[in-house]
């Protein structure tokens, strides 16, 4: 199993060069916000992601791809959704 830190830094290097903030809640639930590169606006925030289901490259994987989906699909009128894995 990956330390948080080390999972924080795949799923925040994923989203190169945009910003993307990744934190750790005293229950291992992850909240991942992504900003838009012009603006630093949140494009994009996930909570409550199960730290602990993501114990393969294959979970990582599909998390961030999740993710990118979210993101590419996001639109300013939607609310901020919340995931849990």
């Amino acid at each position: 199993m990956l330390s948080t830190l080390e999972l924080r830094n795949i799923i925040e290097s994923s989203f190169l060069p945009m910003r993307c903030e990744c934190t750790v809640a005293p229950d291992a639930s992850l909240t991942v916000k992504v900003y838009d590169q012009c603006s630093d606006r949140v494009d994009l925030i996930v909570t409550g992601i199960c730290a602990n289901s993501l114990n393969s490259n294959r979970a990582i994987c599909d998390l961030i791809h999740e993710l990118r989906y979210d993101l590419e699909h996001n639109h300013v009128s939607q609310p901020m959704r919340t995931r849990t894995h």
